[in-house]
């Protein structure tokens, strides 16, 4: 049995056979065999190949496409020995991930002490991060344990789509938590009114509205590009700079509109967060009473870690030219912020907070569930 991976040569063919030449009707046979499945590059006079060392064995799956449409994702097959190992590490991250961020969602919604605006923003990002791994963790893993590296047209366009949504709602949902903080902490006699229920619910929909509207328009304009039969997407989940890559024509006007939305999605949220701790700050330095000042500082760092983790490596991403994009080192950010932060979120929030800690524990007593029931 063979074990193939596969990496892109480019075989250089100088094309001067005139139609109808010997030369041009095997050339023709090359193109359109399933045996040598070789795609044109337009200009240059070469042909783009995927390498096999050899044409036979039941792990050749360049030749098992089901569709000439499927995306192939090289993920880390250039490096097959971290495959086994990632493997085991995305399974782990992505079952702690579900547990976390649902015990967190369930928590916060039975348990009456966690009935506050805070707590009902956490629940809503728990609900995004659980979104966020399983748009891209399961695919991951099969490609990691598979022969085959392929996603469908319509999964590489719904996985597009569903990644850049959440992305965007939780931007903008981070920044309604710190506004939330800052009300707690400098309006506290105000608190109830400015974050009622009814307020509260409108700004979670208004975030999630926005970001999936931010989506629709980020991945048409992706998918529309004209490719020329590019499939091959060095990544390991289809995004936005990665298929930018594999475009044949002028992306200016893309990487305009991705370092514009960019810029509105990640910094401007950013620099409101960060005016708004300057603020909490401020008022935190007046309160006499260290104890009290501990407590204030204490419920905004868990929001600040989770800020840190997540904004910073989305912004070496997505608010800088796609034609400046790494191949390394886009995978390494995309692991941070698609798969690190979703799972460290509930934790941060859990380890540091002995309100949800308490909660936690008497979930997991008869009691809690006789009462809720």
């Amino acid at each position: 049995m063979l074990t193939q991976h596969v990496t892109i040569i480019k075989v250089q063919v100088q094309i001067t056979a005139e139609m109808g030449s010997p030369v041009h009707h095997l050339l023709s046979l090359l193109l359109s065999s399933s045996l040598l499945p070789l795609t044109p590059v337009p200009g240059s006079g070469h042909l783009e190949v995927p390498a096999s060392t050899s044409p036979v064995g039941d792990n050749m799956w360049i030749n098992n496409q089901s569709s000439r449409d499927d995306f192939i994702l090289l993920g880390f097959s250039d490096r097959p020995w971290l495959e086994m190992p990632l493997f085991v590490i995305f399974l782990v991250a992505y079952i702690f991930a579900l547990f976390g961020n649902v015990s967190i969602i369930l928590v916060s919604r039975l348990d009456p002490q966690l009935d506050s605006p805070m707590y009902f923003f956490v629940s809503n990002l728990s609900l995004l991060d659980l979104c966020y791994t399983t748009s891209t963790v399961p695919q991951m893993l099969v490609n990691l344990r598979g022969p085959e590296k392929t996603i469908s047209y319509g999964g590489c366009v719904a996985q597009l789509y569903i990644f850049l949504a959440l992305g965007s709602t939780e931007c903008i949902l981070l920044a309604i938590m710190a506004l939330d903080r800052y009300t707690a902490v400098c309006k506290p006699l105000h608190y109830p009114i400015i974050m009622s229920h009814r307020r509260c619910i409108h700004m979670a929909t208004g975030t999630w509205i926005s970001g999936f509207a931010n989506s629709l328009v980020q991945s048409t304009l992706t998918v529309v590009v004209p490719r020329c039969g590019h499939r091959v997407v060095d990544h390991f989940f289809c995004e936005v700079p990665a298929l930018l890559k594999l475009a044949c024509a002028d992306t200016h006007v893309n990487e305009a509109e991705l370092n514009v939305l960019g810029a509105l999605l990640l910094l401007v949220p950013l620099t409101l967060i960060l005016g708004t701790y300057v603020l909490i700050a401020r008022a935190v330095m007046r309160i006499r009473s260290a104890e009290s000042r501990w407590k204030a500082f204490n419920t905004c760092a868990s929001h600040l870690l989770v800020v840190s983790l997540f904004y910073f490596t989305a912004i070496s991403m997505y608010v800088r030219p796609p034609s400046s994009y790494s191949h390394d080192r886009g995978k390494i950010m995309a692991l941070f912020y698609g798969i690190v932060t979703p799972t460290l979120n509930p934790f941060i929030y859990t380890l540091r907070n002995k309100d949800v800690k308490a909660a936690l524990g008497r979930a997991l007593t008869k009691e809690f569930w006789v009462k809720t029931g």
